[in-house]
């Protein structure tokens, strides 16, 4: 199941929660080896948890997190913006019709389906929301399930080579793509309908 969490209301879901912010510290940190904090509590927590970003998550039928990224818009503060602006030729992306998305993360406990939904589910938000496009920051190892979902970026900057590139991608929110990956990862769009106007109320989009 998909939920659509503002930070301030993550204190509702207190399973669901913790089991987050430590498998942002078993991915980023232990796995990945990125130079993140992680906290007393085993945490994996940045600056941009704390102005009340969107979390999309998937959570398992125990509770716990299976899966989750993190969206924030690009007339605030962003990843991008702050410290990847190399990447961009210098170039600020800010509209209100596009919004950053970070923080993909899988849970050791997650199934091949996760990436999957969480893929539909940005799109459902982006999509419903009227939004032009996501951009984001990712690593090379993203780029294999970006192409099988046929949902693939278009890349503004990269630095590094080979599963060590890190790169800047545009995503477009077009039309019909909540139907093309709903059928691609085998969930319905009354489903992904659902997990949106659950958390946000009807749809801007048809």
């Amino acid at each position: 199941m998909i939920r659509f969490i503002y930070a301030d209301q993550l204190n509702a879901y207190p399973r669901l929660r913790d089991t987050m912010f430590r498998d942002r510290a078993e991915q980023f940190s232990v796995r990945l080896k990125w130079d993140v904090t992680v906290d007393a509590n085993g945490f994996e927590r940045d600056e941009y948890d704390d102005v009340n970003p969107i979390y999309v998550i998937y959570e398992l039928p125990d509770g716990t997190h299976g899966g989750s990224m993190r969206i924030l818009p690009t007339t605030g503060p962003t990843m991008i913006n702050d410290h990847f602006l190399h990447l961009t030729d210098g170039v600020a992306i800010q509209s209100p019709l596009i919004w950053e998305c970070t923080r993909f993360c899988l849970s050791p406990r997650a199934d091949s389906k996760v990436a999957g939904a969480l893929m539909l589910a940005g799109a459902e938000f982006g999509v419903a929301s009227g939004l032009t496009h996501s951009v984001g920051v990712f690593d090379a190892r993203m780029t294999l399930v970006y192409r099988r979902l046929g949902w693939i970026p278009e890349i503004l900057g990269q630095e590094g080579e080979g599963r060590s590139a890190v790169a800047v991608g545009l995503w477009p929110m077009e039309a019909d793509l909540r139907e093309r990956l709903a059928a691609r990862v085998g969930i319905s769009r009354e489903i992904s309908c659902h997990w949106y106007e659950r958390a946000f109320g009807p749809s801007l989009a048809a």
